[in-house]
């Protein structure tokens, strides 16, 4: 018995391509003609497929965005390079309608700022320099110096990453640094060949240091592990003024850790955050803490800064992560007595006060912006002036903090 051979109609393939792509040399109304042509033959293959029982099969090859999911432009990883998705802000000033390539507050790399046009002057004169006598100048090499010091150096001083410095106040050439394992190191620029790192200080992470007003040989240091400790950087001898975790680690929802940290010379006291929103007061003479724990930012939130005015120190900035920069007067410090909000679109990394006038704020957000507030007496609703500055970084680097230039202010 011959053997039955069963007949299968495959169903029909239908490509779909970008528009963009078929480009033709007719004119508008032939293109229109051929594009009603084409549906109508889609549409009858369709319905023969439909009579058969076989749906036609659809092969895309336009293009699709991977972040958006929209066609029509590509973004996304290609091969090892990013596009940026033209719907999507801009990563460098947050902003829609453009990519970061063509963002204008792009700076360009190959120069460090965006250069001068070209001043292409008439002069006979200048063109016959350049182009004639220039050239045949030799250049004049300078002697070769040995230098008798070290300009720059190099040296690994933490096994983690560095979360805070601090210059000290009257020797320019001593630096200190602490890292994610609440080690302190000493930087000593005449002595580069010399490495002094303390370890034994804290067991967590080192968030902020500030030099002793009275004694510029002692240091006082606020770590995650919930202590306020103060060195002795001759000797490395240190002694824990308030500790928030006496019984050890309880679990999150009671572990505190300390971030923003400043001292008010005239009251003589530290002030030191916590991760849940609570300022403290730590008497520097007595080494204890004096009063209560007093809400300054939203419940839960992160203070990361803390800064008493140089000329009125009753005036204290604080910043957090409730996208607050707040202004306190410690005359009456108490939960809901801020004086101004300063809110911005994201988490406030710092805040401080100008140096030499104090009458000026610059803070650090998180939405890649450098904010400058005119004066603490007046309006301060707005800024007077915005930075786009790109610093947006993940969560694995240490957050940046724009200070004062002391030279221009």
């Amino acid at each position: 018995m011959a053997p039955q051979v069963r007949r299968t109609a495959f169903p029909k393939v239908l490509i779909e391509r970008d528009t963009d792509s078929e480009q033709s040399s007719s004119d508008d109304d032939e293109e229109e003609e051929e594009q009603e042509n084409e549906n109508e033959e889609k549409t009858e293959e369709f319905n023969d497929t439909k009579k058969k029982g076989k749906s036609p099969i659809t092969i895309s090859l336009k293009k699709v965005c991977k972040v958006c999911k929209k066609t029509g432009h590509e973004a996304g990883f290609k091969g090892a390079t990013y596009i940026d998705c033209p719907m999507k802000p801009c990563f460098l000033c947050k902003m829609p309608g453009h990519t970061t390539m063509t963002c204008p507050h792009r700076v360009a790399t190959e120069h460090g700022v965006v250069p001068a046009p070209h001043v292409n002057t008439q002069n006979p004169v200048e063109f016959v320099f350049e182009r004639q006598l220039k050239p045949r100048i030799t250049p004049i090499k300078p002697a070769y110096v040995i230098p008798d010091q070290v300009d720059c150096a190099v040296i690994r001083y933490h096994s983690r990453r560095v979360t805070c410095l601090e210059f000290h106040p009257t020797n320019n050439h001593i630096l200190l640094s602490g890292d994610k394992k609440g080690q302190l190191g000493i930087w000593d620029f005449a002595k580069v060949h010399e490495k002094t790192v303390y370890g034994n200080i804290h067991s967590c992470i080192l968030n902020n240091m500030r030099f002793s007003p009275s004694n510029d040989g002692m240091i006082y240091a606020a770590s995650s592990d919930g202590t306020v400790s103060c060195t002795d950087l001759e000797t490395g001898i240190s002694s824990t003024l308030m500790n928030l975790n006496p019984d050890g680690w309880q679990g999150p929802g009671s572990w505190r850790m300390l971030y923003g940290m400043d001292i008010n010379l005239e009251r003589g006291v530290v002030l030191v955050a916590d991760n849940f929103g609570f300022l403290y007061l730590v008497d520097s003479r007595s080494n204890s803490q004096t009063g209560k724990a007093i809400m300054i930012h939203k419940k839960g939130s992160k203070v990361v800064g803390l800064h008493c005015n140089p000329f009125q120190p009753d005036l204290l900035l604080s910043c957090g992560n409730d996208h607050f920069a707040r202004l306190w007067d410690m005359r009456r410090l108490e939960a809901g007595s801020v004086l101004a909000n300063l809110e911005h679109r994201r988490v406030v990394n710092s805040a401080y006060f100008s140096p030499f006038s104090g009458t000026k704020i610059l803070t650090t957000s998180q939405d890649n912006r450098l904010r400058i507030w005119d004066s603490i007496f007046r309006d301060l609703d707005s800024p007077s002036r915005e930075i786009v500055h790109s610093h947006d970084f993940n969560r694995h680097l240490t957050p940046f903090r724009a200070e004062w230039d002391p030279k221009n202010l």
